[in-house]
């Protein structure tokens, strides 16, 4: 696999310093900078460049993030332990995410950028891989049935991938 993460510039907002210390380790070939609220993590996205923005949903307002993100043409990848369904992770793929990361697969991060920046460099629907990636976890924590509430949007996602 090409490295197509290494000098990116990174911002990740969590609000729980460890999950911050985590990724800056993981992310260690980024230029990463961190935020640990709301109020700074919106200041950075509005005055510095990012090629990434890793987004906690909650205690950070991630969906607000988001939209900053997105309209500054930041990809955002979303990342939560209690936000973590199948409701919310659709619901980050009509946001405009490019990926949704369980924090229990955060080790697996350098690998979902590399997916998230090789779909945007081929022009592929950037949620092609999370199925790959993901569903099996998917299936382990919330049953094989796991997308059928969604069935329509899924269909979609995987004739689009």
């Amino acid at each position: 696999m090409k490295d197509r993460v290494t000098g990116k510039r990174v911002l990740i907002v969590d609000d729980e310093s460890d999950v911050l210390d985590a990724l800056a380790d993981l992310l260690s070939m980024c230029n990463v900078t961190r935020a640990s609220t709301f109020e700074q993590a919106k200041e950075q996205l509005e005055n510095h460049p990012f090629d990434i923005a890793v987004l906690d949903i909650m205690g950070v307002d991630g969906y607000e993030l988001l939209e900053i993100a997105i309209k500054k043409k930041v990809i955002a990848l979303m990342v939560t332990a209690h936000a973590l369904s199948p409701e919310h992770t659709v619901t980050s793929f009509r946001k405009g995410a490019a990926f949704f990361v369980p924090k229990e697969e955060m080790g697996k991060i350098e690998i979902f950028l590399n997916d998230v920046l090789e779909a945007k460099e081929e022009g592929h629907n950037l949620w092609g891989r999370w199925l790959d990636r993901l569903d099996g976890y998917y299936v382990k924590r919330f049953g094989p049935e796991w997308k059928d509430h969604n069935k329509d949007f899924w269909e979609n996602v995987t004739l689009h991938a």
